[in-house]
């Protein structure tokens, strides 16, 4: 495999994401060049890419009130995940609670099992049974 294609399957997601930020975000430079350019026009002044009043200015302000709202978005979603529920949501701490009762009815399942039988219950024929109170690993 040569390493070129060894890199592809080993980070495409990686590398479309970076594409696709790229992308857009040239895209965002140019149209907002447009748009700057033609508002700059209409009021009679030339656009200037830097200085005072240049498009750097305005792109970098776009850019960073863009950010700034997906980044509040992002964290507060990752904040307010971390304690909140939302039923069924991988994201909440719910599935953690539903593991438990699971593994805790599984648990009493075996004791009553294993005290209804003439010996203790192992996984794998052989093994040594748990010792009371000894959790499985």
């Amino acid at each position: 495999m040569s390493r070129m294609a060894e890199l592809w399957r080993n980070y495409s997601l990686s590398i479309v994401i970076a594409l696709l930020f790229l992308g857009s975000f040239i895209g965002h430079t140019v149209a907002g060049w447009y748009e700057y350019s033609s508002d700059q026009r209409a009021h009679g002044s030339q656009p200037e890419l830097f200085g005072d009043d240049g498009y750097g200015w305005v792109w970098a302000e776009w850019t960073l009130q863009n950010w700034q709202s997906e980044f509040l978005e992002l964290a507060s979603f990752v904040v307010l995940s971390s304690f909140l529920i939302h039923k069924g949501s991988p994201e909440s701490k719910d599935g953690d609670d539903k593991m438990q009762a699971t593994l805790e009815r599984i648990e009493d399942k075996l004791r009553q099992l294993e005290s209804s039988s003439s010996g203790p219950i192992t996984a794998v024929p052989g093994q040594q049974p748990l010792a009371q109170g000894e959790d499985a690993v």
